[in-house]
């Protein structure tokens, strides 16, 4: 567990909003910079883009590398997965990626878990995902680790002597999981947030257990305000129970919108249109205005922190969730009208983790 500093006091607990830039089959970057944007101008505290092995598509970390630099303040989290890849290189990515966006960057871990994506590689046959996930709980740690090796200020190039580092602030990590392990330091100097935001969809129970000891942002999938209100709180005893201050980890329910023109019978309490469960999971379809009131109502009786909102069809349900429910919810003030702060950890009120080396030497 890595300390941190207190995050300032916020009176009334922020309600907190993010949406999927998913489109399928699209390789042109100008269509997910447009969807950004477009997040941007309601303020959202971040995007998202997914990416899998399992299918077609491009690199969503590559994607948002694009994105980064002609936005100036949403926040960037692609999925990439601990899987088949080299955590070494899966920290020094993420960590280029909030350099190069300015401390807006994210990172959706997720597991690969199918025969195909394994022979895709050819190293080693597919596990259970229980075992994925531990070995992503592993990846999740030693990316901290890594982050943390090159401690703030250790780049020095200094002309004089030829020195490019300073030796004291660099680190080993000598870090041993089940399947690699990592010596250290990282290559890329330590990020503008300390750590990244680190996301982890803890719907499926193997992912829990990752979510509430490494994950800043944990998703929820669920149709049903108390089931939601249930997680969270398992989530944030499991965080506490690992030492973590569980006021550090913001619970979002993921939902899938539809908001088309047709309106459908409601959840009972939640107006028009509220979500069901589906064979994909669950399923808001209904209009943009009594989106805002599920969205109201779930996050008055203290059940959820905030939403993730995945578009059915892009263009139109961005559009109308950002020009319709967001702007609702700010006439409101129920949320923020622009941003306060310039980092994703700033957008959700996370503090900049201390660097446990850091620390350490300061100690001794």
């Amino acid at each position: 567990m890595t300390p941190a500093t207190p995050a300032p006091s916020t009176g009334r607990r922020r309600l907190h909003l993010a949406a999927a830039l998913d489109r399928r089959s699209v390789y042109d970057a100008g269509e997910y910079l447009e969807a950004a944007r477009l997040a941007e101008r309601g303020a959202l505290d971040f995007v998202t883009l997914d990416d899998s092995f399992a299918r077609p598509g491009p690199d969503a970390l590559s994607v948002l590398s694009r994105v980064a630099p002609a936005t100036r303040r949403v926040g960037l989290v692609p999925t990439v997965t601990t899987t088949h890849t080299e955590p070494f290189h899966v920290q020094a990515a993420v960590a280029t990626l909030d350099w190069v966006s300015g401390g807006r960057a994210g990172w959706r871990i997720e597991v690969s878990t199918t025969e195909g994506e394994a022979r895709l590689f050819g190293r080693r046959p597919a596990a259970p995902a229980d075992v994925l996930w531990r070995e992503a709980g592993e990846v999740a740690d030693v990316a901290a680790r890594q982050w943390d090796s090159r401690e703030d200020g250790a780049g020095i190039r200094d002309a004089a002597t030829g020195r490019l580092d300073d030796r004291d602030r660099l680190h080993h990590v000598d870090f041993t999981g089940s399947a690699f392990s990592v010596r250290g330091p990282s290559t890329v100097p330590r990020p503008p947030q300390g750590h990244p935001v680190r996301l982890v969809d803890a719907t499926a129970r193997p992912a829990r257990a990752v979510a509430a000891r490494y994950a800043d942002v944990a998703l929820v999938r669920t149709a049903h305000p108390t089931e939601a209100a249930e997680v969270r709180a398992g989530l944030r005893a499991s965080a506490a129970a690992h030492g973590r201050d569980p006021d550090g980890l913001r619970v979002l329910a993921a939902l899938d919108v539809d908001l088309g023109a047709g309106e459908y019978a409601a959840a009972p309490g939640h107006g028009g249109g509220g979500p069901r469960p589906t064979p994909r999971g669950p399923l808001y379809r209904g209009g943009p205005v009594d989106l805002a009131e599920l969205i109201t109502a779930w996050h008055r009786e203290g059940t959820i922190d905030g939403f993730h909102l995945a578009p059915v069809e892009p263009r139109r349900d961005l559009e109308r969730l950002v020009n319709g429910t967001v702007s609702l919810l700010q006439h409101r003030g129920l949320f923020r009208t622009f941003y306060p702060g310039s980092t994703l950890r700033d957008h959700l009120d996370l503090a900049r983790p201390a660097n446990r080396y850091a620390l350490a030497r300061g100690a001794s």
